[in-house]
């Protein structure tokens, strides 16, 4: 697979820093070109328009959380449990990117809404194929999306023995569910019976 442009990239990246630091009133085409250091022909050669840089760092999104979801699957520990430990904001791409298409959502961009909903579900159904329980299933994803949200906006402990001992009762709050799930719980479906979303945090 090719390498995107350095360029494209760069602007990407500006494009997400200015929505997060400053609110996405001030990711303008100029204000973006000016951060990437991209000159405002350079921005329009790879984004005509501003709606191209908004499906740009929505795609993004769905790539990086993509890859996580394949790690996920591909955990020893079972999605469940790693969709947890993972759950603290650590200002990776994917939580910079999670975080634009968040405030893309609460600006009522198009298509931020869907992004964020095919994002959560896929992490929904691969925590379902996990545990086997869509209620259990449902519990792991709030308990994640809390976290998240919690540590996002600098509420858990600062300490990370601390906010390890908050992921370990979790963690553990998970097992017991498992544990205590009747025989004839419903089996996992491929399809949702509604939507599973995520509660878009304010990032910093």
């Amino acid at each position: 697979m090719s390498r995107k442009p350095v360029a494209r990239e760069k602007l990407l990246t500006a494009f997400e820093h200015l929505v997060l630091a400053e609110g996405l009133r001030s990711a303008t085409l100029d204000a973006v070109a000016a951060r990437a250091g991209v000159s405002k022909g350079g921005l329009l050669y790879h984004f005509p328009h501003r709606q191209a840089l908004v499906d740009a760092a929505l795609a993004r999104c769905e790539e990086l959380a993509a890859a996580d979801l394949a790690r996920l699957t591909a955990s020893p520990h079972g999605a469940a449990r790693e969709f947890l430990a993972t759950s603290l904001y650590e200002d990776s791409p994917l939580d910079r990117s999670l975080g634009v298409a968040f405030r893309l959502v609460q600006a009522r961009e198009p298509g931020a809404r869907a992004t964020c909903e095919r994002v959560a579900d896929g992490w929904y159904r691969a925590v379902l194929e996990d545990v086997q329980d869509p209620v259990i299933a449902t519990a792991v994803q709030a308990m994640g999306d809390g976290l998240y949200q919690q540590a996002s906006m600098g509420l858990l402990p600062d300490g990370e023995s601390e906010k390890q001992e908050v992921l370990a009762r979790l963690l553990d709050a998970v097992d017991r569910l498992h544990r205590t799930a009747p025989d004839d719980a419903a089996p996992a479906s491929r399809t949702c019976e509604r939507g599973h979303g995520f509660t878009p945090a304010t990032a910093s």
